[in-house]
C-alpha cells in the first residue's frame, strides 16, 4: 500500500499575489474576483493578497518572476482572457504566457498557477469567468492553497 500526499484547503498566515491582466479587463475582473473569493472563503486575509494588474496576458510572467523574486508570497495566481482572433497572434501570446509562467514556478520552486482563459469566443471566456462554466479564477486560486499546502507536507517528510 502506497502512502498517499495530499494539500489541504484551508490556510491561515500565507500571502498570496494575484497577477492580472488588463486586456478583456471585462473578463479578467471577474477572474480577480473569484480569485479574492476563493483565497478569503479559505482563509487567507484580505489583507495578504496583493493584485498586480498588467497591460497583457504576455506581460504575466515578467511581473509573476519579479513577485516571485521578493520572496513573499506563498503563492502567485496569474489571470487573464485571450481570444482568438483571425491572425495567429493568439497562438503567440498564449504559448509564451504559458511558457513563462510555467518557468518562474519551477526557477522559484514556487506554485505559479495558469488561470489565463484561452478562448475562441467571447461567449466561452464569458462562460468560463463565472457562468455556465465555473469560475477558472477561482479554480486557479483553490488550485495554488492546495499546492502550498502539499509542498509543505512534501518539505516536512524530507
Amino acid at each position: 500500500m502506497s502512502n498517499t500526499l495530499s494539500g489541504e484547503l484551508f490556510l491561515q498566515d500565507e500571502k498570496i499575489a494575484i497577477v492580472a491582466s488588463r486586456f478583456n479587463e471585462l473578463i479578467v475582473s471577474k477572474l480577480v474576483d473569484g480569485a479574492e473569493y476563493c483565497l478569503t472563503s479559505h482563509g487567507v486575509k484580505s489583507d495578504n493578497i496583493d493584485t498586480a494588474w498588467v497591460p497583457g496576458a504576455f506581460e504575466l510572467p515578467l511581473i509573476a518572476q519579479k513577485l516571485a523574486a521578493t520572496k513573499k508570497y506563498d503563492a502567485i495566481v496569474c489571470l487573464g482572457c485571450v481570444i482568438q482572433g483571425a491572425t495567429p497572434h493568439f497562438d503567440y501570446v498564449c504559448s509564451e504566457a504559458a511558457k513563462g509562467i510555467s518557468k518562474v514556478s519551477l526557477d522559484y520552486n514556487l506554485p505559479v498557477m495558469f488561470g489565463v482563459l484561452t478562448t475562441n469566443t467571447l461567449e466561452q471566456a464569458f462562460e468560463r469567468s463565472g457562468a455556465k462554466a465555473g469560475n477558472k479564477g477561482y479554480e486557479a486560486a483553490i488550485s495554488a492553497v492546495e499546492m502550498i499546502n502539499l509542498g509543505k507536507k512534501i518539505d516536512n517528510t524530507l
